[in-house]
């Protein structure tokens, strides 16, 4: 399937018409178990759908013709849902907050062990910062993560390795862990 994607991605790049219409067929199931991976642990905060995740993030990439590969694509994907879901937990928090008011706890910190969104844009931020330090690590991540594929679906995704994945997964867990005091691996499950 890698090859067919790239195929499609380099022969249709230019005609965003005709590389939707030959693209998604190709990728739609692979982009709804990325979207039912990441939705199964939100289901209680989030009132967005899997197909409608899948969509939103399939939107937002409309514009873009410059993906060089199936590896570019789905990182792509895996981080527009990021930011989807990450919108959708700003909003949740300002309305919850009174719009745009924000609290101010003593001493301007935000209280640790704070709600789940505030846990998701804390994640968000120190996955900001592993991406400089660390790009295929970060993307490892977001497609563990956030789009809640398997080892094996993220090794195929990035054409890399089971191996490299699990290496990748070990050490951004263990930084994001030590950055936020807290594992990220439950998003993910157990999946191999």
């Amino acid at each position: 399937m890698s090859g067919v994607i790239t195929d499609i991605l380099r022969r249709y790049g230019d005609d965003p018409e005709q590389l939707g219409r030959r693209l998604m067929p190709q990728v739609y199931d692979v982009l709804l178990g990325m979207a039912r991976g990441q939705m199964a642990g939100e289901r209680r905060r989030i009132t967005l759908q899997p197909t409608a995740l899948v969509h939103e993030a399939y939107l937002r990439l409309a514009g873009n013709r410059s993906w060089q590969n199936r590896r570019h694509f789905f990182g792509a994907c895996g981080e527009a849902m990021r930011r989807v879901l990450i919108e959708a937990a700003r909003r949740r928090g300002r309305v919850k907050r009174g719009g745009e008011r924000q609290p101010v706890t003593p001493g301007g910190l935000a209280q640790p062990g704070g709600t789940p969104d505030e846990e998701l844009l804390a994640l968000d931020e120190a996955l900001v910062d592993l991406e400089a330090l660390a790009p295929r690590k970060a993307l490892v991540v977001k497609l563990r993560y956030f789009a809640g594929l398997s080892i094996d679906e993220t090794a195929a995704a990035l054409e890399v390795s089971p191996a490299t994945v699990k290496l990748d997964w070990s050490f951004a867990k263990a930084w994001l862990h030590r950055r936020l005091g807290r594992s990220v691996s439950a998003g993910c499950g157990d999946r191999r």
